[in-house]
């Protein structure tokens, strides 16, 4: 059940009455309510997936406990790999099982060996990777002493399948969002407006920006090889502007959605497009993500390493990545994607200035200083690039995609084949989204504030006009049923 789809909206519609009328008087009414349709909501994808979801959920709840009642430091370390093993095995075992079956075999056959080995008819579980991750950070929280675990079942296991993050995010923490749960709260309407508007953006930004990039990205990926530069060069670009509109449109709708009913979840983008330096943009991309594996992994690894000096950060920080890109999917161009952007760390560690904040300088005409748009515009054509190899199918495809596209033949063409009205919109959709997010990273909040206070007849114009430009742009765009491309992971 999609968030651009008229299934959610009514079940949406549903929700929020129940939940505000019904089984708001109490709050474990209420978090059986958000249990059950969480489950139901998830169940609606593939029912079969669902045990799943129900077995990690009680046996994480249980080793929550033994770890924060053992005895001794010993037990709790014990109990906690047992809790760590478990979840990856299961993740790995669903994700990468086939993955290393034809790896192996294709190893095998490329040294001349015939090998019988066939890969399982395994179905992924949608949303495993967030909610894994989830379970998790619940367990190692608990024997790091930052987080007691809690007897309250039903709170628990809504924390693990909250309906609006389950499927692609954001990744919230036990501390942030469980103690929500176990208060009692009543209707905010400001935060209910807020939520609703956040709504109406992500549904602008999937549908309109994301879904009529998507049409170009698709037809020119179908038969890149007859493609020229300046069509894959402008691929390139579109299909960055693609993911970001599709993946933060869709957390907007998770975290506004959540406003609705009185909660708040991670954030998870800070205008990435506007890094001036891969650290910077990893501090802004799929925050929940980067944090969760800075936390649990490159920390870890980097005090376990630090008697190596830069050398162990550098080595910690790769590994951080190929995680990073392993977590994404079971392809060989993942790991490669991982391990680049690892590997783009290097010279930022070297200059000490890994973990220095960007300052945003700008002219006197509020723009962007030469110095800083050459930096963003450096930041954003490595991330392009990396993209590429994201996209692919294969790093044969990607290799092949680079290579046509810098062989800068018929450069000038890069409408070739394409709607050029399409391309058109697009690129100015993509345009007007980076002006507003321009906008937001120099006022920060006051933007938001502006917004509020403005007339509101004006506001309902512009609530207006993303509504038609959803229901008009969003129809013409390829459906309001396309799917996110997170789901994928």
């Amino acid at each position: 059940m999609l968030f651009n789809s008229f299934d959610f909206a009514i079940f949406m519609t549903l929700v929020f009455v129940l939940f505000w009328s019904v089984f708001a008087k109490t709050v474990q009414s209420r978090n059986v309510f958000l249990l059950v349709i969480s489950y139901a909501f998830y169940a609606y994808a593939n029912w079969k997936i669902l045990p799943l979801l129900l077995v990690s959920t009680l046996v994480f709840y249980w080793l929550g406990i033994a770890i924060h009642r053992a005895k001794n430091d010993k037990k709790k370390s014990l109990l906690t790999t047992l809790g760590i093993v478990a979840g990856v095995a299961v993740l790995m075992y669903f994700k990468y099982t086939n993955f290393f079956i034809t790896s192996f075999k294709d190893l095998f056959e490329s040294m001349g060996m015939q090998v019988n080995i066939h890969s399982f008819n395994i179905i992924v579980p949608i949303g495993i990777s967030f909610y894994t991750f989830r379970l998790l950070s619940y367990v190692i929280d608990i024997n790091r002493n930052k987080y007691e675990p809690t007897q309250d079942i039903i709170a628990f296991s809504t924390y693990v399948a909250f309906f609006p993050c389950i499927l692609s995010g954001p990744i919230d923490r036990p501390d942030t969002f469980i103690p929500q749960l176990q208060s009692k709260r009543s209707l905010d309407y400001s935060l209910l407006v807020d939520g609703l508007r956040q709504i109406l953006w992500g549904f602008f930004k999937k549908m309109v920006i994301a879904d009529h990039c998507a049409n170009i990205v698709n037809a020119v990926w179908e038969h890149h090889s007859d493609c020229s530069s300046g069509t894959l060069i402008l691929t390139a670009v579109l299909y960055a502007f693609q993911m970001y509109a599709d993946f933060s449109g869709y957390t907007d709708m998770a975290i506004g959605i959540a406003k609705t009913l009185g909660f708040r979840v991670t954030k998870n983008f800070n205008h990435p497009f506007l890094a001036q330096n891969v650290a910077d943009f990893w501090r802004r991309w799929h925050i929940s993500l980067t944090s969760w594996l800075t936390d649990y992994v490159f920390m870890p690894l980097n005090v376990a390493w630090r008697n190596w000096g830069k050398f162990g950060m550098i080595l910690a920080i790769i590994v951080d990545f190929i995680i990073c890109g392993l977590w994404h999917g079971a392809n060989w161009t993942f790991v490669l994607w991982g391990t680049l952007h690892g590997l783009l760390f290097i010279p930022l560690i070297l200059s000490g200035i890994m973990n220095k904040k960007q300052k945003l300088e700008t002219n006197t005409l509020g723009l962007p200083t030469l110095k800083v748009f050459g930096k963003m515009l450096l930041t954003f054509v490595i991330i392009a690039l990396g993209m590429i190899i994201f996209r692919a199918d294969s790093i044969h495809q990607a290799v092949e995609y680079l290579s046509e596209m810098c062989s800068f033949a018929t450069i000038e063409n890069a409408y070739e084949g394409l709607n050029q009205m399409e391309v058109i919109f697009s690129i100015c959709m993509v345009i007007g989204l980076m002006l507003y997010e321009f906008a937001m990273e120099k006022h920060s909040e006051s933007l938001q504030t502006w917004f509020g206070n403005i007339p509101g007849i004006f506001r309902w114009f512009v609530y207006l006009l993303l509504l038609l430009s959803i229901v008009y742009l969003g129809e013409y765009g390829g459906g309001n049923e396309n799917t996110f491309i997170y789901f994928r992971f």
